[in-house]
């Protein structure tokens, strides 16, 4: 169980730099508080020109703390500051690589090795991530999807192209653990243009994710292809390749992510999932994001492979009842 940290943040303030020490944790309880102390330096007048992150004597951050280091080093960009994390510990360093954030910051070595160690150690931000058995249960489930994916790919295929013109798959950006971005695949089911008409469709959600139930660029076999959920079989790829899994939290958009509180990024502590509480909980009918933040943190709360096989079978009754997505 993690223990929060107290959060103070000790400041050494000089002509040319600000050096804020971070604490031992920087999960969502600090990572609040930093965030605040952030905005307040670099809103001050006059602002500091330089803000370095003492990480000396960090040993743990989680989702929380990347989200409020990427809005940090956003504000500090706007308004021509410059950011330097320092003393950053190889298995910092390490987490910095898995959310693929290490290129975007400025890190300045203290008699420490930046290149994170070949098999790095690091603290598991939840237990699903180290689990091996869920591990080798997406990669059987993947296989075993993978293979009804092949037994269907041709037909639907053909009743896409025939449909309407563009490509079978599409692909969209969303982000993983820790908010890694990632290439997410599926069955095309809206017209080959719908992003540039996205600005057409009305919102019926509110908060940050998108949604309208009549959402005219759905094509008519991308309707049938969303309500049976057939759509989402191509992702069985993204959960062999380790970005996804069976059972998960939602993948978001990175500019839904863009719009989350600190406290909103802690559910990417864990990988989406092809299935989850949000899918199983009529995501159809879901139409506030603050309930989507709820069914994913209760799924981190809850979760076990007793509770990930759970949400499989309810998934599968949900499918065969007709009950499912759009």
């Amino acid at each position: 169980m993690i223990q929060h940290s107290p959060t103070h943040f000790s400041t050494v303030q000089t002509e040319e730099a600000c050096i804020m020490k971070l604490p031992p944790l920087l999960t969502v309880v600090e990572a609040v508080a930093f965030r605040a102390l952030c905005r307040e330096l670099i809103e001050a007048e006059p602002a500091p020109k330089k803000i370095v992150l003492d990480f000396a004597e960090t040993m743990f951050i989680d989702s929380s703390a990347i989200g409020a280091l990427v809005r940090c080093l956003k504000a500090c960009q706007a308004h021509q500051i410059e950011l330097v994390l320092h003393s950053v510990k190889p298995e910092i360093l390490s987490v910095l690589v898995l959310a693929d954030l290490d290129r975007h910051f400025t890190i300045e070595a203290k008699a420490v090795e930046l290149e994170p160690p070949a098999s790095p150690t690091i603290a598991p931000t939840h237990p699903s991530i180290q689990s091996r058995t869920k591990r080798a249960l997406d990669i059987v489930g993947a296989i075993v999807g993978l293979g009804i994916t092949a037994l269907v790919f041709v037909p639907i295929a053909i009743a896409i192209k025939l449909d309407s013109p563009g490509s079978i798959l599409f692909s969209q950006t969303r982000c993983g653990h820790l908010g890694r971005r990632f290439q997410v695949w599926k069955f095309r089911s809206m017209v080959s243009d719908a992003e540039q008409l996205k600005a057409q469709v009305e919102n019926q959600n509110e908060g940050a994710f998108f949604k309208n139930a009549n959402d005219p660029r759905i094509t008519r076999v991308g309707r049938f292809l969303r309500k049976t959920s057939l759509d989402e079989l191509p992702q069985f790829w993204n959960v062999l390749h380790g970005e996804m899994s069976l059972v998960g939290t939602r993948p978001p958009l990175p500019e839904e992510v863009e719009h989350y509180e600190i406290p909103s990024w802690q559910r990417l502590d864990v990988k989406p999932g092809i299935t989850g509480e949000w899918q199983v909980h009529g995501r159809s009918k879901i139409r506030n994001f603050e309930e989507v933040i709820e069914l994913d943190l209760r799924y981190q709360q809850r979760w076990s492979l007793k509770y990930d096989l759970q949400l499989l079978l309810k998934t599968i009754v949900v499918l065969l009842n007709k009950d499912s997505a759009f």
